[in-house]
């Protein structure tokens, strides 16, 4: 338990930065998680759609540490490199 106001208050914050985080995690594992199924179902065109939000939110994610830039850097290339075979199997 904290002893000193300011130990307290630092308690308050972490908590509270502590559950943005998890929800935004979450968030992102979600949308990540839409952009795998859209490929594997052959939908193509709508995980290219879901392909460019979650870059954008990847980008957001690894800018503010949320993940390490070269983790989100790594999950965008993944991801895109999955929608790009995906996109070449259906035109086959």
């Amino acid at each position: 338990m904290p002893n000193t106001k300011t130990a307290k208050k630092a308690l308050k914050q972490n908590n509270k930065r502590r559950l943005a985080n998890r929800s935004q995690r979450s968030t992102l594992k979600t949308l990540i998680k839409n952009v795998r199924e859209l490929t594997a179902e052959g939908k193509v065109d709508e995980a290219t759609s879901a392909l460019r939000l979650v870059s954008k939110r990847l980008d957001q994610a690894g800018a503010k540490h949320l993940y390490h830039p070269n983790k989100s850097a790594r999950l965008k290339s993944r991801l895109a490199k999955l929608v790009s075979s995906a996109g070449t199997k259906a035109e086959s």
